[in-house]
């Protein structure tokens, strides 16, 4: 198809198009993403829609400045008629997604992609966003990879081991469902300026990816699914669905022919769930608990308020008050919408080297996943092939059906108070809390400056979301100088700088090349105040994982 509206004026492409194969199977290369008509398209979402995501972001921080002087979230009197109206519903599960009871999860790299589409799960998050490190290589790669899994010629041969990846479809095998995460409103890739700024890196990720293969899903069976993820507000969710209703009608394909599940995975959302499902009802596929980001969310939004200080990590649990709250009232809200409530990650890894703390694994593992099943979750997410038996069991005794989406628990709303209720009994604030954040963090920045942003640690397969905890934890407890329950210490900047360079002495000696420098100049930056606290940890870190190549010549775009 060519376009016959936009233009390339304005356009730089900043970053290598190769136009060799990779891959011996495919002939699919980063030229045949970034075509002239591609790019026409996404240039023409930018322009339409940048203006909107930049007054949303800026909205986000006068939510902010509100909460800072003493205010609280509220759910929206101007937005009660679309909570009280229990007439409405969210379009019914699209094909491939009425059964969502195991999701694999994980980067856009090839390997993983084979190894998750081979994983015995119903469905398979491909993800551009917390679990990716965003360089040029990983995100134009990542759309090639999707490309060719989409069109059966992803398999290939690693060529420094020679071992094979293939994607198994014997015997009329299931594969997977995939489903697209792109990057969050609040990113930006600076290797495409469209009038001298940087393009939304959600539209340049969705765009990439519906303009080449939402027609070929839909001749696959399928159809263009995606995750969305970050969100604060209803208005950001209608930005989304604004989006998707231009880009069907730009290749012709019917409204509602998409469908996207939004992470509840921000304290703001919480208290927007109707609202946000009813923005996009005609495109929705439900709701996810994004629980570690939701930790970061709660932090980082209550971040002056000494009532709202949470102890040592491993001690917030889905159990907590204020987390199995937000469960609640986001599985009751989808059922009542007709829509799945999706669950959490189980981020644990095989221990092949200690059998006794394998088993105590799997088992935690198992135990998340009955809660979840018991509590009327219709689903659930894993990040390693071999916890996906451990959910299906779960699911396949506990939801006989292919989803609970029937299940509307008789229980009272969630009020407004006991979404904030964050006061966990026997909560300790300790110095192995802060040792173990470092460790996550330093150790998850580090990989994520190298480019990879999904990091085993501590037998954990971690993402961004767990060193935003990391952070903003270890801010607070700075802020508003906590005493440690061990020993007694105020905590200071200066102690945790102290911690911090022990630390990276520590790192460093087991690998030379290493970034840990520049991850911990950027923690005790912002942990002193020297500079301001950053809305993400990835945007101060993005800039050093940029490589600017000579502009490409629009003219040689095929």
């Amino acid at each position: 198809m060519t376009l016959t509206y936009g233009s390339l004026d304005g356009v730089k492409i900043l970053g290598e198009i190769d136009n060799a194969p990779r891959y011996s199977s495919s002939s699919t290369t980063p030229a045949d993403i970034l075509t002239k008509d591609a790019v026409k398209f996404v240039t023409l979402l930018h322009r339409s829609f940048n203006g909107t995501r930049k007054q949303l972001l800026a909205n986000r921080q006068l939510i902010q400045e509100r909460l800072d002087n003493g205010g609280k979230l509220s759910f929206l009197p101007e937005t009660a008629y679309i909570r009280e109206d229990l007439t409405w519903k969210c379009k019914p599960p699209a094909p491939g997604l009425v059964d969502r009871r195991s999701e694999i999860t994980g980067p856009p790299e090839r390997k993983m992609i084979v190894n998750a589409l081979n994983t015995n799960v119903l469905t398979y998050m491909t993800d551009f966003e917390d679990s990716c490190s965003p360089t040029w290589e990983n995100m134009i790669y990542g759309q090639v990879n999707l490309y060719d899994a989409i069109r059966s010629q992803v398999d290939f041969t690693l060529e420094s081991t020679g071992k094979s990846y293939k994607v198994n479809k014997e015997n009329g095998r299931h594969v997977p469902t995939l489903i697209v995460r792109p990057r969050g409103w609040h990113m930006v890739d600076k290797h495409i300026l469209i009038d001298d700024e940087p393009i939304s890196a959600s539209i340049l990720d969705f765009g990439l990816y519906f303009f080449h293969n939402a027609k070929e899903l839909v001749k696959n069976g399928t159809g263009p699914y995606f995750y969305l993820p970050k969100m604060e507000h209803h208005l950001e969710a209608k930005l989304w669905n604004d989006i998707f209703n231009v880009a069907q009608d730009c290749i012709a394909i019917p409204r509602g022919t998409i469908s996207a599940t939004v992470l509840i995975e921000t304290i703001p959302a919480s208290y927007q769930m109707d609202e946000i499902l009813y923005q996009l009802r005609d495109h929705s596929a439900g709701l996810n608990c994004g629980r570690w980001d939701y930790i970061f969310s709660t932090i980082k939004r209550f971040r002056n308020d000494p009532n709202h200080i949470l102890p040592d990590r491993g001690q917030v649990t889905m159990k907590v008050t204020f987390m199995s709250n937000y469960v609640k009232r986001l599985i009751k809200i989808c059922h009542k919408r007709g829509v799945h409530a999706m669950g959490g990650m189980a981020a644990q890894i095989p221990i092949k080297t200690d059998k006794v703390k394998n088993d105590q694994a799997m088992a935690n593992v198992e135990a998340d996943k009955l809660r979840e099943a018991l509590a009327g979750h219709d689903g659930t997410w894993v990040a390693h092939p071999a916890l996906a038996p451990i959910a299906n069991s779960v699911f396949n005794k506990h939801m006989p059906t292919p989803n609970q989406i029937h299940y509307i628990p008789a229980t009272p709303d969630i009020t407004e108070e006991e979404l904030v209720d964050t006061r966990i009994p026997g909560g300790k604030i300790t110095t192995d809390g802060i040792k173990i954040n470092l460790y996550i963090g330093l150790n998850y920045m580090e990989a994520w400056l190298q480019g990879s942003g999904c990091v085993p640690i501590n037998n954990l397969m971690e993402d961004a979301a767990t060193a935003e905890v990391s952070r903003l934890q270890l801010w607070s407890w700075a802020k508003h100088h906590v005493k440690l329950e061990d020993s007694g210490e105020t905590v200071t900047a200066a102690l945790i700088n102290k911690y911090i360079d022990e630390e990276v002495a520590e790192l460093g000696k087991s690998r030379s090349n290493n970034k840990y420098a520049i991850a911990a100049d950027l923690l005790k930056k912002e942990i002193s105040g020297e500079s301001p606290l950053s809305e993400f940890l990835t945007t101060p870190l993005y800039d050093h994982i940029l490589t600017i190549s000579k502009e490409v010549d629009l003219k040689n775009l095929k």
